[in-house]
């Protein structure tokens, strides 16, 4: 795998799990990670990326917005079920929310099944299962 393609993981990774506000602070994080990188390759990550900034300053991934918008306006329910997570939805909003999750690329979600209210996401564990109900929950509240 290219250094740029997985710096670009981990930069997802650090935009998800963390609140980063300013391009000294993804630096910081990704030092952390072991990729030195300049003030310019870390700008440029940014714009190829196409981060865009939250009404709280932080940055984000332009996935998770869509997707943090569709799951807080859609979503009613979530429930896990072994190697499964059970999403309801109002009626005719799970197959734009299934879109959005498969989009996104949610860790723990191998992939996902909609009807009109019902979204069915398989997780690789059920740890991962419950990972995924997490995320989708945490998006819920914002």
């Amino acid at each position: 795998m290219k250094k740029r393609t997985q710096r670009h993981d981990v930069i997802r990774e650090i935009v998800r799990e963390c609140d980063i506000r300013t391009q000294r602070d993804l630096a910081e994080k990704l030092q952390e990670a072991g990729h030195d990188c300049t003030q310019a390759t870390i700008s440029r990550d940014i714009t190829d990326m196409g981060l865009l900034k939250s009404q709280d300053g932080f940055y984000v991934l332009p996935e998770d917005m869509r997707l943090q918008r569709m799951v807080s306006e859609l979503v009613e329910e979530i429930y896990v079920a072994g190697y499964l997570v059970v999403v309801r939805t109002f009626p005719g909003g799970a197959a734009g929310v299934a879109g959005a999750i498969d989009n996104a690329g949610i860790a723990g979600a191998l992939g996902t099944v909609a009807g009109d209210n019902t979204i069915m996401i398989a997780a690789a564990t059920p740890e991962g299962a419950l990972a995924v109900q997490s995320t989708l929950n945490g998006l819920r509240r914002r």
